[in-house]
């Protein structure tokens, strides 16, 4: 299990089978504020679902096409950070990152992001880092904006959300403009 410390009280751990239902309890406890821009909230309704989750990127990361994170905050599982859809032949991956919303607001998901596009650049070797987001999701726009990438587009209707197409912003970080 890949384990990266993000500072003294929040560490990065990857996801194992047994903390399908601390993911489970972090995702019900903020489900009403996680489902605002996340659709799949509404297929997580059981320890179970979390549990498939985990074993679904355990398995996209010995393919090499997927790694996720538990967000260890003072010792409690608040979040979840991923690389995904890794582009091997372009070296790129995206991120994507969640927090209940009690932890909200202490700069957690900023600081794991910053760990783990570092490890992306240095471990991985990847080229590029990307971050999408609704284009209406204001707090997950501003963790982007702190790090330092730069926006490079918006994809009109590039998602559905609930029913409804969503515009998505993409901001993009290389490898050479990384300064952590």
């Amino acid at each position: 299990m890949l384990e990266l410390p993000v500072n003294d009280t929040t560490l990065l751990r990857q996801l194992q089978p047994e903390h399908a239902p601390d993911l489970f309890l972090a995702v019900n406890t903020s489900r009403k504020a996680l489902r605002k821009y996340l659709p799949w909230v509404d297929y997580n309704t059981t320890e179970e679902h979390s549990l498939r989750f985990i074993e679904l990127m355990l398995r996209k990361a010995s393919e090499q096409d997927a790694i996720a994170f538990g967000i260890w905050h003072g010792g409690h599982l608040c979040g979840v950070i991923d690389l995904h859809d890794w582009d091997h032949p372009l070296q790129k991956a995206e991120i994507g990152y969640w927090l209940t919303e009690s932890f909200q607001g202490k700069g957690i998901v900023t600081n794991s992001c910053r760990t783990i596009i570092s490890y992306a650049f240095a471990a991985l070797r990847l080229n590029k880092v990307e971050i999408r987001f609704v284009l209406q999701n204001e707090k997950s726009a501003q963790i982007p904006i702190k790090l330092g990438f730069s926006k490079e587009g918006i994809l009109r209707q590039s998602a559905k959300l609930h029913g409804h197409y969503v515009d998505m912003v993409v901001m993009g970080m290389l490898r050479r403009d990384w300064k952590y």
